[in-house]
């Protein structure tokens, strides 16, 4: 923990505001928790609120100096398209009172330093008001925090190029945290910025995960963790896992399944009829908002490429093999393959591999005796969280440019 108290250049204790728009799933909102508690812990004094849009974020924990306002939920379509989750509003209609909620949460709240979360201009560039609020009152530090990948180079350029997020990150950002490190993967070779913009970069390393001191002790009998994060896109690996312990009846060690929230409830309990026919090999749960204690006692994981994900699997140095999606960013395909290479993970990939049930049970077998990923030497990996400690007591203690 760092020894570090500080105050705002205004004399008053420092305040810092998170934005995680958190239309899918649930990394952006776990990410910013994980900042946010690691910010606090080093500096008593800083008080942070984290604006999401994430359905759950009632579910989880926060430490104390720490809350969160729940912004309306919007949800994708399988067309691609948007819409509200739960109110009889048109998009439009719901990103305006979004943008009116963080623009008001700015104004009351007046934090010293916003971090934003992967999206430059936020959600359908709901973000702007607040930070246009924020640059003219010259008093906030603005930061723009980027997962180490965001998809394909070619994508990613196509995408920002439409959201006119390259020109809101030159404009208004003081610095850009890359919760990575460079020497893995840069999320940002494919991007047209200013040279004086990748000054500001700071790559910090992965975001360190540790299990609670009030955790109980996980479960005694060997298991492997099968976890798809959220698990709105997880079906097929989830059906992957349970056919290969319905095909191999001696498939060993066990499986401990968390669905995650987001699986549909149809499609749960097709799994769940599946579940009870394999007599107590897989046990499986829908959620669990503390999922380090099941890291914490897993022989390996077998799981999708999701950045919170693959932290856990660092910082718990678990052998793991990794599905990623492939659908609709890359960046998990991206991820694993990055990490496969690096020694790191396994990587099953479909292109590759084939996603075939003797595949998976080959992988499940293989895992226990699997390299740990602490077996890459790798200074810094999973530094991200003291390193950005630091440059938050930076931020804070130097002025605002005019």
């Amino acid at each position: 923990m760092h020894d570090t108290t500080g105050q705002s250049q205004g004399g008053r204790a420092p305040r810092v505001l998170f934005y995680s728009h958190d239309t899918f799933g649930l990394g952006h909102l776990r990410r910013s928790r994980a900042l946010a508690s690691a910010i606090t812990a080093a500096d008593p004094a800083i008080s942070a609120v984290i604006l999401t849009g994430s359905p759950v974020a009632g579910r989880f924990t926060f430490p104390e100096r720490v809350d969160h306002i729940r912004l309306p939920g919007v949800t994708k379509t399988p067309d691609g398209s948007y819409v509200s989750e739960t109110l009889g509003l048109d998009i439009d209609e719901t990103t305006a009172l979004r943008a009116g909620l963080i623009k008001s949460a700015a104004e009351h709240f007046d934090p010293d330093l916003l971090i934003v979360d992967k999206e430059p201009t936020g959600f359908r560039g709901e973000l702007l008001p607040a930070l246009n609020l924020l640059r003219d009152k010259r008093r906030a530090r603005l930061v723009l925090g980027l997962r180490d990948v965001l998809d394909s180079p070619e994508e990613l350029a196509v995408e920002w190029d439409r959201k006119e997020a390259g020109a809101a990150t030159e404009r208004y950002y003081d610095e850009i945290w890359v919760y990575g490190l460079r020497s893995i993967y840069d999320p940002t070779a494919g991007l047209t910025l200013s040279q004086e913009a990748r000054a500001r970069m700071h790559f910090t390393g992965y975001l360190r995960r540790a299990a609670l001191e009030e955790e109980a002790e996980p479960p005694e009998e060997p298991y492997i963790l099968i976890t798809p994060g959220g698990g709105g896109d997880g079906q097929a690996m989830v059906n992957l896992v349970l056919s290969a312990y319905e095909r191999d009846p001696a498939l060993s060690p066990g499986a401990r399944l968390v669905y995650g929230p987001f699986l549909s409830g149809v499609e749960r309990a097709e799994f769940e009829e599946r579940v009870n026919r394999l007599d107590g090999r897989v046990r499986a749960v829908g959620f669990d908002s503390r999922m380090e204690n099941l890291y914490r006692g897993a022989r390996g994981v077998v799981c999708m490429g999701g950045y919170n994900t693959f932290c856990e699997v660092l910082s718990f140095d678990k052998p793991a093999v990794i599905v990623p999606r492939t659908f609709p960013r890359r960046e998990q395909y991206i991820r694993a393959h990055r990490a496969e290479e690096l020694g790191l993970v396994r990587c099953l990939d479909e292109y590759r591999d084939g996603l075939t049930p003797q595949a998976m049970i080959d992988a499940i077998r293989a895992l226990p005796d699997q390299r740990k990923p602490s077996e890459a030497i790798f200074p810094g990996l999973l530094d991200g969280l003291d390193r950005v400690s630091d440059r938050v007591q930076a931020l804070l203690r130097s002025p605002v440019p005019a």
